[in-house]
Formats: structure tokens, sequence, C-alpha cells
């Protein structure tokens, strides 16, 4: 399984428009998409061509193709637009032996390396084994690196709104190996959860 992953949208129609053609290109089986997926926020500016009804215009003929989280964006009446859910605050995926755990970061935060590589904890994520993967977004930076533990830790990064420096993008997960790409489809990192 191929699995296209990419969060924060913020209801910009140009950059669902992009990732949806890296999805087509990439011939992924399934998108993974971690959340906030129709509404800018009150802290973000308009993203480009904001048209969030568009957005579920586009990701509608997919739905039987998406695995959504709940962003801290998402709400009841975008749920009402969308054909797939976006209720759940993660999703847990098998993919052969391999545990994928999938949030948004709001509430399931993930480990995070410090400079000196000293783990510290996460809040509220389920324990992970050695391998498993944890994939979330909303801090709208891509980041790909594994714990001390052996957990393979993504941040696809945001497709319309990047912070600190980060490109906009998404990320390929395929037989234990995660890519990370920007928008214009130049993979800039990969790694094996193995």
């Amino acid at each position: 399984m191929k699995y296209f992953i990419m969060s924060d949208i913020h209801g910009s129609a140009a950059a669902c428009e992009k990732a949806l053609a890296h999805f087509h290109a990439l011939k992924c089986d399934k998108i993974i998409l971690l959340g906030d997926v129709l509404y800018h926020g009150p802290r973000n500016p308009l993203p480009e061509n904001y048209a969030p009804a568009l957005v579920a215009q586009m990701l509608n003929p997919l739905a039987h193709n998406i695995i959504a989280c709940r962003g801290n964006c998402d709400s009841e009446v975008d749920q009402m637009v969308l054909a797939f859910p976006i209720s759940a605050d993660y999703a847990c995926i098998a993919d052969d032996g391999i545990r994928i755990f999938a949030s948004h970061g709001h509430i399931y935060a993930p480990a995070k390396q410090t400079a000196n590589e000293t783990i510290v904890a996460g809040s509220k994520v389920p324990p992970l084994s050695p391998n498993d993967i944890e994939l979330f977004g909303h801090i709208h930076e891509q980041h790909l690196y594994k714990t001390q533990a052996g957990v393979l830790v993504c941040n696809p990064g945001s497709t319309s709104l990047p912070k600190n420096d980060s490109p906009a993008g998404f990320a390929v997960y395929e037989k234990s190996e995660i890519a990370l790409y920007d928008m214009e489809g130049r993979e800039l990192k990969r790694m094996s959860c193995k």
C-alpha cells in the first residue's frame, strides 16, 4: 500500500489541487489527511485561493481513499460538507506489520528530540514500539527523524501555509519508508522505519 500524507490544507484550493495532482502522479493508493482541512483558523492568514467549499468538492470524490484525523481548526460544520469522517482525534493503521499512529498533533503531541538527543515524552501518545511510525501535522513544518526508541516520526508540513522556513509539502509512505516532498514534487528526505 502506498500512502500519500498531507496536512493543514486550511481551505486552499490551489494547494489541494496541487497535492492531489501529486497523489495521482505518484500512483498512491490512500491519503492520510492529518487535519485542518477547510478552515484557515484565526491565527493564520488566508491561504492562496481560499475556497473551502472547492476543497471539499475536490476531496469528496476520493472519500473511499481517505483516512482522516480531526485538526484543531476542523469543526462539526466541516464534517457536514465532507463525505469522509474527520471527527476522530487519531487513526491507527497497520501496514505489513508496521503500526502507523496518525494525529493532527494538537492533542497527541509527538515525542521530541532536543539538540543533545534527549527524548522529551510526547503528550498522550500511546506506547509505540521500535519500527512504528508516528505522523502528525499542526506545526506547519516538515520533520522526519527516528527517536532513540526506534519510532519514526514524520510531519509532512503544511500544503498551504508553511512556517519557520519549512517548505510547503507532503510525504509518501511505502514499504517501510517515508519520503518528504516539497509542493513541486521534489524529494527532500527519505528514511526507513526499520
